[in-house]
């Protein structure tokens, strides 16, 4: 059974994107809280899969949400919803965030957008991964990875889910996560943008 927090002050969005959720889960559970403190609370009291963030919740610290969140619940996926373009992305993606989401999209856009989070680890608008890439490249190595590890690098750089993954490589999903695991501390890295970086800078 899956269990998501929805951190949400406005009423009707909470409705909507509850009601979404519980139609197009079999097994789900959704709990709700209207401010920053709330959620802190319930995220401390019970083990969620997902929260759907607003970032201008009462009480909110903006980016500094995504890192006190993930330290009381690491494994915890976190999707900020807001009513912010785009543009405004690239800070919390880089401190966890593991999707990005305008409020203002339709409801087809927030299942795949859930979907894909809560299957691949993570959804990212196009156009704010090439921004990233474009940005200055990190100092970074691949040359302490496995022959393994440095292929799902290029995998997961070209746009593979662990899925994909899997079956490509032939291994478990246990396998393949633990290798990415692997990668991301080798690499120091915290998130899908900044390994992209790094595998852009080896072309």
């Amino acid at each position: 059974m899956k269990r998501i927090l929805i951190a949400e002050d406005h009423h009707v969005v909470t409705f909507a994107v509850s009601l979404m959720l519980k139609n197009h889960f079999q097994d789900i559970v959704v709990d709700y809280a209207e401010d920053y403190e709330a959620a802190k609370e319930k995220i401390g009291q019970e083990q969620y899969d997902l929260l759907i963030l607003d970032i201008e919740i009462p009480g909110s610290i903006y980016v500094g949400m995504i890192t006190e969140l993930k330290a009381i619940q690491e494994k915890m996926l976190i999707m900020v919803f807001t009513a912010y373009e785009d543009d405004r992305a690239l800070p919390y993606i880089k401190a966890g965030a593991h999707g990005y989401l305008n409020k203002k999209c339709s409801h087809e856009k927030i299942l795949r957008a859930i979907d894909c989070i809560m299957k691949e680890g993570y959804y990212y608008p196009f156009k704010i991964i090439s921004a990233a890439i474009q940005l200055s490249t990190p100092k970074k190595t691949v040359q302490d990875l496995s022959e393994r590890e440095f292929q799902i690098f290029e995998l997961l750089a070209q746009g593979e889910g662990m899925n994909e993954i899997t079956m490509l490589l032939n291994i478990s999903h246990s396998t393949a996560s633990t290798h990415k695991k692997r990668i991301y501390e080798k690499l120091g890295i915290k998130n899908l943008i900044e390994l992209s970086k790094i595998y852009d800078s080896l072309k």
